[in-house]
């Protein structure tokens, strides 16, 4: 049975590297992979678990085919190596982390992909961003009405789910939306529970 890709988006500061690192054991345990990025590395990296390389060396290593899927963000190259393909074939979920701008690429590629947009109140997601030190104040006010420009391009709609948990509801074209403002063990049991229903209903 073909396992299926989990292609996880959110805009900066949503905690989307916070959320991979205290999910990554259950899920694993679960059966799920992780698939680490190969990033042109800058702060913009900082706190993921990904390899860093050149952008000479992402080029030479994207002209191999060592990527199943690449893509440009930020001033960026990220790429997700091949292998989770063998890893889908063999049957095990496979989480990425994934970029919005990227994601109908990534669907037509595979077409089973789950997608889940973390979402984070407009609020909250300014102190974080205050608290990181990165941006200036101009700087986090483009993020901030990027992010409302994300959310509102994922209008609610139905999707084949068994239910829906506290924290979660359904989005275009099948992308779930899951509320990250809260505590973090909260996000990640959402998160458990948005797959165990994803296997009831394959």
């Amino acid at each position: 049975m073909q396992g299926r890709l989990i292609y996880l988006m959110g805009p900066s500061g949503s905690g989307k590297d916070s959320l991979l690192q205290a999910a990554r054991a259950p899920l694993e345990a679960h059966g799920c992979r992780f698939a680490r990025r190969v990033i042109t590395r800058s702060a913009e990296s900082l706190g993921e678990d990904a390899l860093g390389v050149t952008p000479d060396e992402f080029e030479r290593l994207e002209g191999e085919g060592a990527f199943a899927l690449s893509w440009r963000a930020n001033g960026l190259a990220y790429g997700i190596p091949r292998e989770i393909d063998d890893w889908l074939s063999a049957g095990q979920d496979v989480l990425i982390n994934g970029s919005r701008g990227h994601l109908e690429v990534a669907r037509q590629r595979y077409p089973q992909l789950l997608a889940i947009l973390l979402q984070v109140d407009e609020a909250v997601l300014r102190q974080r961003l205050l608290a990181r030190g990165r941006e200036t104040p101009e700087q986090i006010e483009q993020r901030l009405a990027r992010s409302r420009e994300l959310q509102a391009g994922v209008a609610s709609s139905p999707l084949p789910l068994a239910g829906e948990g506290p924290g979660e509801r359904a989005g275009q074209a099948g992308t779930v939306i899951l509320d990250n403002s809260g505590p973090l063990p909260h996000t990640v049991s959402r998160l458990l529970h948005l797959l165990d229903e994803m296997r009831r209903c394959a």
